[in-house]
């Protein structure tokens, strides 16, 4: 805020008003959510069109640009291009929240395809956690390293161009989108060995032979397929909950709850790390649970336990005074939340159903409607959140809790498990269940009408 306020008084010679100020610095935190609804909904034609790793590799231009602008701005001191800078570090994150879980999905054996992508949020929360780092006070969380704290963005992007291009594009595209049949088996060699691909080429045929004369399908089209109406509501179901399953509202309880349970105001950002590293750990071990228990287990015990913890941490925090040790109730509630969140929803168990419970012609365009709902609550949540607390302080978790319910009874009836199953067994159990809907249904009417 120091670098607007001081740009403005060299360009007008006044101070910025108080509204004024916090209107540029709302804009530059929220853009980046706007960028990242972008990016998701980019994502999935550049992966038609340039290829799954060829998408990967353009995505990374807007890191570099972003890390640009974030330069420009702050030697220029035209502080605007934060904005530019936040948005494109926005799309690179949608494009590569996107292409890069249908790059892993597609070229993981099946036996390791749920592990495989999973390794997206681990990185993603070993990210958060460096970035918690990085940005304490003795690093780079010093107002006069800003700069350089918003341009490491360049740093994965510069990694990325210099080794993706040494992997293989992915098989299924190679096949079913191009019928580059040379240039597949060349992909699943280098992938899976000379001696094993033979096994995973007759998937891929399979899922080809299936899809002969279809196109890839647009994100509309999905919308009007009734085949797809159970996949498609799932993935809008768990990606509206991601966000909306009181997460947020943890990590905006949990400086106060910190500062309840005796920890003094400047340290409370050094304990707020354990968040960071929470969330890190349980993704670790969701990669490693998730080709044992599976993804549906993963997904229902999470939001169970998820939905114990919001109970519980109403209590805690209505009876707060109650007695010395409830506020350390408090804080016990907030991580065991968080690693639940973790080990649940958070694990990236959504964004690998966004891509396993679909066929080749169907995943770009339903995993850009998964994500860009994704960013969309994100977004929603980011503006109504903080007049949900405002009005119903801790009982909001009331309400968290039954959405966490609600979620965890519908992943149990609806969703099949997809582990060690191909993409094609997947579509066949959910178009099993639509068949037996519509018999059920059938027989209904006609004994009615007898």
């Amino acid at each position: 805020m120091r670098f607007i306020n001081q740009t403005w008084m060299e360009r007008y010679n006044t101070e910025i008003s108080e509204q004024l100020l916090t209107l540029f610095w709302s804009i530059i935190v929220s853009v980046f959510t706007i960028g990242g609804l972008v990016g998701s909904c980019v994502g999935g034609p550049l992966s038609i069109k340039y290829g799954r790793k060829g998408a990967l590799l353009i995505n990374n231009i807007f890191a570099l640009l972003a890390a640009v602008s974030v330069g420009i701005s702050y030697f220029s001191h035209f502080f605007e291009l934060l904005i530019v800078a936040r948005f494109l570090s926005g799309i690179n994150a949608g494009v590569g929240m996107c292409v890069q879980i249908l790059y892993l999905t597609e070229i993981a054996p099946r036996a390791l395809r749920g592990a495989l992508a999973m390794s997206t949020s681990i990185f993603l929360t070993g990210g958060i956690f460096i970035g918690q780092v990085v940005g304490l006070q003795e690093l780079l969380g010093r107002e006069e390293y800003w700069p350089i704290l918003l341009s490491t963005t360049c740093i994965p992007a510069a990694a990325q161009l210099l080794t993706l291009p040494w992997f293989p594009e992915s098989p299924r595209y190679l096949l079913i989108d191009k019928g580059n049949e040379s240039a597949c088996d060349k992909a699943l060699k280098q992938l899976h060995g000379v001696n094993k691909y033979v096994k995973e080429k007759a998937d891929i045929e399979k899922e080809r032979l299936e899809a002969l004369g279809v196109k890839p399908k647009k994100p509309w089209e999905l919308f009007l397929d009734q085949r797809l109406r159970w996949q498609l509501l799932t993935i809008i179901v768990l990606n509206i909950f991601h966000q909306l399953n009181g997460i947020n509202a943890i990590y905006f309880y949990t400086s106060y709850v910190f500062a309840e349970s005796g920890i003094p105001e400047d340290k409370i950002l050094y304990v707020a790390l354990g968040t960071g590293l929470s969330e890190f750990f349980t993704a670790v071990i969701g990669g490693l649970l998730i080709e044992s228990l599976g993804r549906k287990a993963l997904i229902i015990g999470g939001y169970s336990l998820m939905t114990v913890w919001c109970f519980a941490l109403t209590l805690t925090l209505t009876f707060q005074e109650a007695s010395p040790w409830v506020p350390y109730l408090s804080m016990a509630c907030v991580f065991a939340f968080i690693l639940s969140f973790g080990l649940g929803p958070g694990s990236g168990v959504t964004g690998t159903l966004n891509s396993e419970l679909f066929t080749q012609t169907v995943r770009p365009a339903a995993c850009m409607i998964g994500l860009s709902v994704n960013w969309l609550s994100f977004f929603i949540i980011s503006i109504v959140f903080p007049f949900v607390v405002g009005g119903l302080k801790q009982y909001c978790f009331l309400v968290f809790s039954a959405v966490c319910a609600t979620v965890a009874v519908y992943t149990f009836f609806v969703v099949p498990e997809t582990k060690n199953k191909t993409f094609l067994e997947i579509h066949e159990e959910f178009q099993s269940k639509r068949k037996r809907k519509i018999q059920v249904t059938g027989e209904n009417v006609l004994s009615t009408s007898l």
